[in-house]
């Protein structure tokens, strides 16, 4: 039996503004095996970015609960790190010293080891003496990565990381977080807009209904070997997809671990 690293059970998140409540998620179900990539999709406002964050234990859940390693989440957890669209990189710390960050407690020799080891990972080596606003936007993202890797987190959350970047270098994104996931086979959790992005990164796909949020499918993808963007196979799962945004044909399904 494989066991969930993550566990999320009938979780709901509710706000109240100015005395009326607003559901953002309703009944999220969901179990996340160690190693497993995982790709969330849905339509801005679905809710998607909170349960990232409710994972993060960076805002609490309003029903149900959310369990990580057998434990319930109350509060940030050391095994989660968390990559957002805007890199967040300190801008008066050269891009060493922001991966740095979160490695207090490691001496000088062991630090300097983890930093290198991950900027070059990352492709950066040879940047790491420069400030953020030195980079460009896809190498600000590789220090965020890098800098979420650099503490040994079992669990790496995305939120849309790449969503603000041209295609180019989003593809290119793409490519060095499946490298780290097949090196380093960290659990990664990564929400997105992006279909495409989806289904390329994903071992499973969970398909978001619109706010209050509810899973509608979650869609296993069962290619063998690289995943060809212009596959058959891989388009259909593209359309697939596609048709529970856009053509109102599938029902929804209420799914439970």
């Amino acid at each position: 039996m494989i066991l969930s690293i993550i566990d999320i059970k009938n979780v709901s998140k509710k706000y109240v503004n100015k005395n009326t409540e607003i559901s953002v998620l309703n009944n999220i179900s969901l179990g996340i095996e160690k190693g497993e990539f995982i790709t969330i999709v849905g339509k801005s406002g679905c809710g998607k970015s909170t349960l990232l964050k409710m994972i993060s234990g960076m805002i609490e859940v309003s029903e149900g609960e959310i369990i990580i390693n057998n434990e319930t989440v109350k509060g940030s957890r050391a095994e989660c790190s968390i990559v957002f669209q805007d890199a967040r990189l300190l801008p008066w710390m050269k891009i060493k010293e922001n991966v740095s960050l979160g490695l207090e407690n490691n001496n000088f020799e062991e630090k300097k080891k983890i930093i290198d080891e991950y900027i070059e990972l990352v492709g950066l080596k040879g940047f790491e003496n420069m400030y953020p606003k030195q980079l460009s936007g896809g190498m600000a993202q590789r220090a965020a990565i890098a800098r979420g890797l650099a503490v040994n987190s079992e669990i790496l959350l995305f939120d849309e990381p790449f969503g603000a970047l041209d295609a180019m270098t989003k593809i290119q994104m793409q490519e060095e977080v499946k490298k780290i996931k097949k090196e380093k086979n960290k659990t990664m959790i990564l929400v997105t807009h992006d279909i495409e992005e989806a289904v390329y990164l994903g071992d499973r796909v969970v398909v978001m209904s619109e706010r209050p949020g509810k899973i509608r499918d979650i869609v296993k993808i069962d290619i063998q070997g690289n995943k060809d963007r212009t596959n058959t196979e891989f388009l259909n799962y593209k359309n697939k997809i596609h048709e529970y945004f856009f053509e109102n044909k599938i029902p929804d399904i209420e799914y439970k671990i």
